[in-house]
């Protein structure tokens, strides 16, 4: 779509950045009858369906299958298979660019702008965007700033010159035999598994001594015991990486300890990301920006100027794609809905890491349960296991993947303040869960749902000792002790 002459349009809503917490804003606002416009000069769609959470997901799977091909021979099946990267680059990018189509498709569809360009902030009520054709000023009642963010690499001798980001794994044409992965949050632990589960030789290098060092002891300590029978090296407290240097084709890196990895033809860099401000001239636009070069955002989305707000990767609260999207929404009902009071919730959102075996996690960990509540005032429930899906494999048992699990609660009704499993399938099971944590439920409401069985998920709703919890329910119509939860003959009609 063309971008406007100067000072033509006037817009209700100016979105700056076409990912995905921009363009539910945007497609929100508009469905109020607002007039909206979104600047952006890549890809539409953002980090999550150009370089992360969508293309990264297609790499699991096919990780994830050739897990299924090593463990086939136990339930009787026989053959060989072979993987082409190339193949399944080429499916996964059209199918990304498929992804992209849709977004533009869908903001027509809506009625909203899109200008490409390389947004600004001007004076008060004023954009100015960057377009091939030169620099045009757009007029905005409200301004949201969207861009998201983008991977930094750490200084030192030839690392930015030989190293790829995240955004470079998804560029690479063929599976690196050797790949060293530098860093220790969930980026770095989900492409070492998937480089390691299709074939590569990897080392993950980590500046302390274990990955995903926030979340939950029991999730840390687990995976990292997985990543090394899965064949992964773990080089710890190394301090980070110092340089790298190449040689004939192949890579060394010598870390700050003085730890070296040889002959290596990838190396990953996942220690960070930025968010993307620098273009926006939030300093002479007066927007208030914390230690690290976040946007300071109110409870409402709002900046420290007025009519101008931000959400998302730029933000630093709670950086998942639906999180964006559901504070984008709720500042649109707010904006154009007549809900005053709109605004999102960032409290026990549920996340899935996909490492392999996969996490899920809503809540505190044990450790901040404490910190928080005090220890006396905190009760866990664990528990580890063997999914049946080895129950056919002739291994001993202390060689068969566990599943973990750990429920923390607080106070004498035991709420349940914390929800951690990694194990198969763990990223399928969280979801339902969090809605029970959102309304406040106890240990008593997780024993009052009967198990599906045979399932993983159904050790959450047995975790022992079952039902000898206080009987006291976070529901405001209790489901224990086979209360009748449906509603009372004449409550639908309003009697």
């Amino acid at each position: 779509m063309s971008s406007p002459s100067p000072s033509s349009e006037t817009y209700d809503l100016l979105v700056v950045g076409g990912g995905s917490g921009g363009i539910a804003t945007a497609r929100r606002a508009a469905q109020y009858g607002a007039k909206v416009a979104v600047v952006e000069r890549g890809r539409m769609g953002g980090t999550c369906v150009n370089v992360g959470c969508v293309p990264k997901k297609v790499m699991w799977n096919a990780a994830a299958i050739m897990e299924v091909l090593h463990d086939m021979k136990n339930f009787g099946f026989t053959g060989d298979a072979t993987f082409d990267w190339s193949f399944l680059k080429e499916r996964r990018d059209a199918y990304v660019k498929r992804l992209n189509g849709i977004y533009d498709t869908n903001l027509k569809n809506s009625a909203v702008t899109k200008i490409e360009g390389l947004a600004r902030l001007g004076s008060p009520g004023k954009v100015t965007v960057a377009t091939q054709e030169g620099e045009v000023e757009i007029n905005a009642k409200n301004v949201l700033l969207a861009p998201g963010g983008y991977p930094i690499f750490p200084p030192g001798e030839g690392i930015a010159e030989h190293a790829i980001s995240s955004d470079g794994f998804f560029e690479l044409p063929n599976l690196p035999k050797k790949s060293v992965v530098v860093g220790a949050g969930y980026i770095a632990v989900e492409l070492a598994g998937v480089l390691k589960t299709l074939g590569s030789d990897v080392t993950l290098v980590l500046r302390k001594d274990k990955a995903l060092r926030e979340f939950d002891d029991l999730l840390r300590d687990t995976l990292d015991s997985e990543m090394l029978r899965q064949g992964i090296s773990i080089l710890r407290n190394t301090g980070g990486v110092s340089k790298i240097t190449e040689s004939n084709g192949l890579k060394t890196v010598t870390c700050e300890d003085g730890q070296v990895v040889e002959d290596v033809d990838c190396i990953l860099m996942a220690t960070g990301r930025a968010p993307l401000t620098e273009p926006l001239g939030l300093k002479e636009a007066g927007v208030e920006q914390g230690p690290k070069g976040h946007v300071v955002v109110d409870e409402y989305s709002e900046t420290s100027q007025k009519g101008i707000f931000a959400l998302g990767d730029v933000c630093g609260n709670v950086e998942l794609t639906p999180m964006a999207i559901a504070a984008g929404r709720r500042l649109a009902d707010r904006l154009f809905g007549d809900v005053p009071n709109a605004k999102v919730s960032y409290d026990m959102v549920p996340t899935v890491v996909f490492s392999h075996p996969p996490i899920g996690t809503i809540g505190l960990t044990e450790a901040q349960a404490k910190e928080q509540y005090g220890e006396d005032n905190v009760k866990v429930y664990r528990s580890k296991f063997a999914n049946l899906w080895y129950g056919v494999f002739d291994i001993p048992f202390d060689e068969k993947p566990p599943t973990a699990m750990k429920m923390v609660t607080v106070g004498d009704n035991e709420q349940v303040v914390g929800l951690h499993v990694i194990g198969i399938a763990a990223d399928e099971m969280m979801q339902g869960f969090g809605v029970a944590m959102k309304m406040g439920a106890t240990k008593a409401d997780f024993d009052s749902s009967i198990a599906i069985h045979p399932t993983a998920s159904e050790e959450f709703v047995t975790l022992a000792p079952w039902g000898l919890s206080p009987q006291q329910s976070g529901a405001k119509v209790s489901p224990l002790n086979g209360a009748d939860v449906q509603p009372k003959a004449g409550v639908a009609a309003g009697k």
